[in-house]
């Protein structure tokens, strides 16, 4: 009878009127034996409980009778042999009842269990109590005593159970609810009620990532738990009913404070404190003095601080996986308790030289980064996350918000970053919408060095009112464009016009597709409701991250199959089983043919020649003799007033992105002297992660896809000029064909398609 009314008591979710009613009713008839019962003195009430409990203590799980021993995970890098870190539960630290400070241990049972030391483990005082309040609109209240919760924590982070028996303790059913019952007064037969207390304070979540009370202190107040003030105890055993919303770090100060009131109002009522004493504690500033979460990621191998970020990306990836529990928290206790090996993608070559490329590019104290992200086309690995900044706490010199020192998410984005432009970069999606809708590579237009749109536009860079951007190089980028010298030459006016074509929206929703995270506010929105008119998105004014844009280039290179990053190969249990998380989840999001008329396009910009020699100029043309002449694809961008420079670059076998910011303040422009640095550093990323590789080709488009590319052929001067935005005076060019070369080509081309 007790048990069925603790169900009434502990799941208590909105229930419609007919089924109100009725539990309304039912609980009538109960209370009566309920109260009746509850009036019996209380050893008497003590020795039904204990009878009302099947089984002994002898009988109760292992992890009951003796709290298991947390086991560290290790990750690798991608040999399986390099161990980047170890997670273990850092945050929680056992620590024995006489150092956790008496109103600590007063203030969790006025919050939690007033009679705790009153009852046999189930309370059926406050079970009817709570089926009152719930029943009655008198708010939402559990029948779980002290005892009770913390054999649902114990049974809920068992390393030694199954995902599913992990779950199975905190599931509503009335068979959950009795066998914790049993359990809870079985330990009290045993266990003395400090003993219980003391274990208790030891597992409970406090939030904001702290377990157990000495994590806690530490956390909210950076000081051990023996020196809590009562006010900051009150505050800490207010935040064990709902950890994540009281959290005066990650949640609502303000109701961490409300709920604070309440316990101190409790501790008088239990007579622990006197009101006075709450007055006092309750008219307290709160103060806090938060410490960083221990993060494995903090304590990666010395020497390679630069894997943390990497390291970071894949805890971020963990935490959303549900394979490793229901909720964020126990996903976090099965990564630091749970005893896993992981054999994580990061490649420590590919790295090193990623690392070593950007800082060489920009130095660890400069304000300014350079972000680098290195995907396998295929399966979605992430072989690399670099960037010229420390993954550590300590403190920066003032003035210097992120550097050389930050834990923010700079290459993937999230949190606070949103990311940085890529400008021409996007130019990739506007081919694609064009080739998808079945415009040819040989699509021509004589591209103005201005061109006036339909998109209302006002200030600078309109034209009678209207949207007018121009060409940053008139002389290198005017005249008449195929998408080949189009890409090649990173014309403006041509893709602008492209993209008016097949519609703006279909360049938006093409980027999405291949991966494109609109993080920033502005961007989602016009995203969503105004795609249609969103003019510039072609020209790179969208926030992106070097992962996001090296998986789409990515997605290009393996043929149009998209792939989810990943940071693992494997996941392995200690039990020796696989964790069926480390399988790439891949999905074909364009036709082969297209993706492959994109790469033709694409070899123009790295200063390679396409299938039917149309490349006459490109703004990377050293990547080529980088890399040696192997084939190779990509495409530079640089943001309005060279903000970013950005170049992503692919092979086969890898896609990699590089963008140079100032992650603090956009309005700091980088400048057009670094691009031709960001392009050489990526390059040779590429080359790191193909060396000792096999040499890939690229695969031709269709004849349907190239289209006919005999026209008018521009003469340009045998001096080209290169665009201002991405010029680099010394660096070499490929000579463009002749007119009678590329009708050769064609013709013989002609023959073999018959």
């Amino acid at each position: 009878m007790a048990a069925f009314v603790a169900i009434l008591g502990t799941m208590a979710p909105p229930r419609p009127p007919l089924s109100r009613l009725f539990t309304v009713l039912l609980a009538g008839v109960l209370a009566g034996l309920v109260l009746a019962v509850a009036a019996l003195p209380g050893n008497l009430l003590l020795g039904f409980a204990a009878k009302a409990a099947v089984g002994s203590y002898a009988a109760l799980p292992e992890a009951l009778r003796t709290p298991a021993t947390p086991q560290r995970s290790y990750l690798y890098a991608n040999d399986g042999k390099t161990l980047i870190t170890t997670f273990y539960d850092v945050n929680r630290t056992d620590v024995p009842l006489d150092e956790i400070a008496p109103v600590m241990r007063q203030a969790i049972v006025a919050a939690e269990d007033r009679r705790f030391y009153d009852h046999g483990g189930a309370d059926l005082r406050g079970l009817l109590r709570a089926v009152v309040s719930n029943v009655s609109g008198g708010g939402q209240q559990g029948g779980s005593t002290l005892t009770m919760q913390y054999v649902r924590n114990v049974l809920k982070t068992d390393p030694g159970r199954t995902a599913e028996e992990r779950a199975a303790a905190t599931e509503q059913t009335v068979g959950r609810k009795i066998q914790e019952i049993r359990y809870a007064t079985a330990l009290e037969q045993r266990l003395s009620k400090d003993e219980i207390l003391n274990r208790y304070l030891n597992i409970a979540y406090f939030g904001s990532g702290a377990y157990g009370i000495a994590a806690a202190s530490q956390r909210y107040f950076a000081k051990p738990p023996a020196e809590l003030t009562l006010g900051e105890a009150a505050l800490l055993a207010g935040l064990v009913q709902s950890p994540e919303a009281y959290s005066p770090i990650d949640g609502d100060a303000d109701a961490a404070l409300q709920r604070r009131g309440y316990v101190l109002d409790s501790m008088v009522d239990t007579g622990a404190i006197s009101a006075e004493e709450a007055a006092r504690a309750r008219a307290e500033k709160l103060t806090l003095r938060p410490t960083a979460q221990p993060n494995g990621c903090t304590a990666v191998a010395q020497g390679h601080d630069d894997w943390g970020f990497f390291c970071d990306y894949l805890r971020q990836w963990w935490l959303a996986q549900p394979e490793f529990g229901a909720s964020v928290e126990e996903r976090e206790q099965a990564l630091r308790r749970g005893g896993y090996t992981v054999v994580t993608s990061l490649d420590p070559q590919v790295q090193a030289t990623a690392q070593k490329e950007a800082t060489r590019v920009y130095s660890y104290d400069n304000k300014r980064a350079l972000p680098i992200a290195a995907v396998e086309p295929g399966t979605g690995r992430v072989l690399a996350m670099a960037v010229n900044r420390h993954y550590s706490l300590d403190p920066n010199p003032d003035g210097q918000a992120n550097h050389p020192n930050t834990v923010n998410p700079l290459i993937s984005g999230g949190d606070s970053v949103d990311g940085y432009q890529a400008g021409s970069t996007f130019k990739l999606f506007t081919m694609l919408a064009a080739l998808e809708a079945g415009k040819p590579l040989s699509t021509g237009f004589d591209a103005p060095s201005r061109l006036p749109t339909r998109y209302a536009a006002e200030g600078e860079g309109s034209c009678d009112g209207r949207w007018c951007p121009a060409n940053a190089n008139p002389e290198w980028m005017d005249g008449y464009r195929m998408m080949w010298d189009g890409f090649g030459r990173s014309v403006n006016t041509y893709f602008v016009w492209l993209a008016e074509q097949v519609g703006q929206e279909k360049v938006v929703e093409m980027a999405e597709r291949l991966g494109i995270t609109f993080r920033a506010d502005a961007d989602a929105t016009f995203a969503e409701n105004d795609a249609a008119d969103w003019g510039s998105f072609t020209l790179g004014v969208t926030a992106t991250t070097p992962l996001d844009l090296a998986n789409a280039y990515a997605t290009v290179a393996a043929e149009g199959t998209y792939c989810a990053p990943l940071p693992v190969v494997s996941v392995t249990a200690p039990d020796g089983q696989r964790v069926p998380v480390g399988d790439p989840s891949c999905r074909r999001v364009l036709d082969a043919d297209v993706a492959r008329a994109a790469t033709d396009a694409a070899r123009c910009p790295v200063g390679q020649q396409s299938t039917l020699a149309q490349c006459n100029g490109g703004t990377a043309t050293s990547v080529n003799r980088i890399l040696d002449g192997r084939p190779v694809a990509g495409k530079t961008g640089s943001s309005e007033r060279n903000a970013t420079e950005t170049f992503v670059g692919f092979t086969p076998q890898v896609a990699v992105a590089g963008i140079a910011a100032n992650p603090d303040d956009p309005t700091d422009s980088v400048g057009a002297a670094v691009q031709a640095k960001v392009i050489d550093a990526v390059a040779r990323v590429i080359g790191t992660a193909v060396a000792g590789e096999p040499e890939k080709a690229f695969a031709a488009p269709s004849r349907e896809l190239i289209g006919d590319p005999r026209r008018p052929v521009e003469r340009p001067p045998v001096e080209q000029r290169r665009p201002s935005e991405e010029r680099r005076p010394s660096e070499e060019r490929r000579p463009s064909p002749s007119d009678d070369q590329r009708l050769s080509d064609l013709r013989r081309w002609l023959e073999r398609r018959g």
